[in-house]
């Protein structure tokens, strides 16, 4: 068991969310039990992925969605109040981290992204609101085998990519942004990557891609943003002893 105000500061001081200009809040939205035996990780806040915390027994959901976001109504609509009614009167809370998740050099998706297929982050790449959030990776040696990279990032998603083969037979270098960064594509050909990987595509990627000669990779924003939020929960049952339990709504976004 373990104090909310611990818990969250620890998240607070590694993920450093006030270096970002979010879109949404981060750090606590629904307040909960001051004490926490459970984390339950997912990426969305929504009642699915709340009824499956409820069901294991969580006393705080943890994602990298949140609730609230810029540009949304002010107005409590139907639907967000029946997703907090879930979690008011369970006594359950619920925190986000977004963009210092993506971020973050150890638990962030991209890097972790890049860790899984084989490649070293080489540096930072695609500025959100004055900071970047996605990474600049290689692999080793003289790269690998552009149908291969394809192949891993489907075994790292468990997902089929959606991919725009234009770039050289061998990729040495690549650009990664999970979620939804399309537009990140245009930095990735400026700095002469050989394939850049996001989670979902927009209209114009594929002749740009196939223009500029660079391999263009979406591999679902759901499946590009899974693997910070678990290896966030698992930090926490190594930290302070809580049990997470890390809940998959898949979405073929």
């Amino acid at each position: 068991m373990a104090r909310i105000t611990d818990l969250l500061d620890y998240l607070d001081g590694l993920l450093e969310p006030a270096r970002f200009d979010d879109y949404g809040p981060n750090g606590l939205q629904v307040p909960g039990r001051a004490e926490i035996t459970t984390v339950a990780t997912g990426v969305s806040a929504h009642s699915e992925l709340f009824t499956g915390a409820l069901d294991a027994g969580a006393d705080l959901v943890l994602v990298h969605h949140g609730l609230f976001w810029d540009g949304h109504s002010r107005a409590l609509t139907p639907v967000l109040a029946a997703r907090l009614k879930l979690l008011l009167e369970a006594g359950v809370g619920l925190a986000a981290y977004h963009l210092p998740l993506d971020a973050h050099p150890l638990v962030g998706n991209n890097a972790l992204i890049a860790a899984g297929l084989g490649a070293t982050v080489d540096g930072p790449f695609a500025e959100h609101r004055g900071a970047p959030i996605g990474v600049v990776a290689r692999f080793p040696g003289d790269g690998v085998p552009a149908r291969e990279l394809f192949e891993r990032v489907r075994e790292l998603t468990a997902r089929e990519p959606l991919r725009f083969d234009a770039g050289p037979e061998r990729v040495c270098s690549i650009g990664i942004v999970s979620g939804s960064a399309a537009g990140d594509l245009a930095e990735a050909i400026d700095l002469g990557l050989d394939a850049f990987l996001t989670g979902e595509p927009a209209e114009h990627v594929m002749a740009d891609a196939r223009e500029a000669g660079i391999h263009f990779i979406a591999a679902g924003h759901y499946a590009t943003e899974t693997f910070g939020i678990r290896a966030l929960g698992d930090r926490l049952t190594e930290r302070f002893g809580v049990r997470h339990v890390a809940l998959d709504v898949p979405n073929p976004i």
